[in-house]
């Protein structure tokens, strides 16, 4: 069996409910495509029917895999299923899929070339929001500011959950990861950047979930704290040690 192009990354926390619809559009998508695929889910923590539902996928689909982490955390789980997977490209989604799932092929070569990091922006010139709640959007461009101040000079947008990493660069910056909840993608772009990797914004289609499981004011607050933990870790040379942990 060839070795995958692209490696999907579906973190799943809880998700009994979205999971069933957002699996059927992946494995959809990746039925109309001419390169190989491969979907790895990786169900963390959960105390919902999460893990069953996506077992039951995963029976009847033989490019899935089904990865289990009994801690909580989005970065660790994204973690997980970056260091695990075997695609040229990987790419890490949400699962509320808030972009369409016909998007992804613009993060892929020939589309997108030259590039190490590829990420959706919700910002750059040709995004589109819809739905968006004013005061969400608001409280999103001020921590953006904060990112851009402290660790990311330039990015619009480092939050949305769409992301794809060529396959040695997820290895080198994934096992450099020291975050394990929502801040993980400031930090793997913050590591991205310092080793030299080029990161490229891509304007997408952006769809509100009101489901959505980020707290505005607690997770803004936590996400602050840790940006100062990434720019500590930077000056103490955490991501830049020969023998980074695997």
């Amino acid at each position: 069996m060839p070795a995958p192009f692209l490696s999907l990354i579906i973190p799943a926390h809880n998700e009994e409910i979205r999971l069933p619809e957002t699996l059927s559009q992946v494995f959809e998508f990746v039925s109309k495509q001419s390169y190989p695929s491969e979907v790895l889910v990786v169900e963390n923590g959960s105390s919902d029917k999460t893990y069953q539902i996506a077992k039951g996928f995963a029976d009847h689909n033989p490019s899935m895999q089904l990865l289990q982490n009994a801690q909580s955390g989005k970065g660790r789980a994204v973690r997980q299923g970056m260091l695990t997977a075997q695609g040229e490209h990987r790419f890490m989604c949400d699962v509320d899929f808030s972009m369409p799932v016909n998007e992804i092929n613009r993060f892929l070569p020939p589309a997108m070339e030259g590039y190490d990091v590829a990420i959706a922006s919700r910002e750059a010139p040709g995004a589109v929001r819809v739905g968006e709640p004013y005061y969400r959007h608001f409280v999103g461009r001020i921590y953006n500011g904060l990112i851009r101040f402290l660790a990311l000079p330039g990015l619009q947008d480092t939050q949305c959950g769409f992301k794809c990493f060529r396959a040695a660069v997820a290895d080198d910056v994934f096992k450099r990861q020291t975050l394990t909840g929502w801040s993980f993608d400031v930090e793997v772009l913050f590591i991205a950047r310092l080793r030299g990797y080029k990161v490229v914004e891509i304007p997408i289609p952006w769809y509100y979930n009101p489901q959505s499981k980020i707290s505005v004011v607690r997770d803004s607050f936590k996400m602050g704290v840790d940006l100062i933990s990434i720019r500590l870790n930077a000056l103490r040379g955490v991501y830049t040690q020969p023998d980074a942990r695997v």
